[in-house]
């Protein structure tokens, strides 16, 4: 007697998401001039611990993980992922028109280089625990990416840093949403 394979599917679909960030341009990726020491900032930003890549690596997995069984809150994870992956994309023009390296290396000013792993990234296992480490996920990036603005003397690199400040406060708006929809 042949026995019956189980199938498991969802039904959850993704085709027609978008980046969820603000309908705002964001400037031009240009810099004042080359400056190791910047593109070595934004290297934190861009593979640190708080970072895009860690955002985005987050996001996904979470994303995953919920679309059996959330897949409104599956969908809007990665269409947050979405704008972080867009982020990324612009720190690494950055970071190369600085004359940075792009290499999964955060280097840092005392010298120290780490290379990105997904030990940064939270995995917690119910979807408010998922919703509150984006969160602070997001409010972690926020500070860093102000303190950077304080520390570069480049108003063309800024603009961009304050524009990426721009969607990670309108993602924890947005998450902050969902975290009131799932404790109903």
């Amino acid at each position: 007697m042949e026995e019956k394979a189980h199938v498991l599917k969802s039904d959850c679909r993704f085709n027609g998401v978008r980046p969820i960030m603000m309908d705002l341009p964001y400037p031009p990726l240009e810099v004042k001039e080359r400056n190791p020491a910047y593109a070595n900032m934004l290297s934190i930003d861009y593979c640190g611990s708080v970072s895009e890549l860690s955002a985005i690596t987050q996001y996904i997995n979470n994303e995953g993980r919920l679309c059996g069984k959330n897949c409104s809150c599956a969908q809007a994870l990665l269409g947050i992922g979405m704008a972080e992956m867009m982020h990324l994309q612009k720190l690494g023009e950055l970071i190369v028109l600085l004359g940075g390296r792009l290499d999964y290396v955060a280097r840092y000013r005392n010298g120290q280089k780490r290379v990105w792993t997904p030990k940064y990234v939270a995995l917690p296992d119910s979807m408010e625990r998922m919703l509150t480490a984006d969160i602070e996920a997001e409010q972690a990036a926020i500070k860093q990416y102000r303190m950077h603005m304080g520390m570069i003397d480049d108003a063309c690199v800024n603009a961009v840093l304050a524009r990426i400040i721009q969607d990670e406060e309108y993602h924890i708006m947005f998450l902050q949403v969902l975290m009131e929809e799932v404790r109903g």
